[in-house]
């Protein structure tokens, strides 16, 4: 039951994130540079592939200027 949920949340972030990032007219590696993180990283987590820290949500939000309700919607 927790792992089907689990996904949903995890496709819906996914998703989220993709969108925040192309309405700032980001690319993934403006966002990997911008955060810190590597392009893979990005983009395994756009793809639902990686289920990721919060540590990294914090870099995500703070790179996108973006507010938590945004990507967890």
């Amino acid at each position: 039951m927790h792992k089907v949920r689990d996904e949903k949340l995890l496709r819906r972030f996914a998703r989220n994130l993709k969108k925040a990032r192309a309405e700032r007219g980001m690319s993934q590696e403006d966002l990997a540079d911008k955060s810190g993180l590597a392009l893979s990283q990005i983009a395994r987590i756009e793809t639902a592939r990686l289920n990721t820290s919060i540590g990294t949500v914090y870099a995500l939000l703070k790179a996108l200027d973006a507010d938590a309700n945004e990507l967890f919607q």
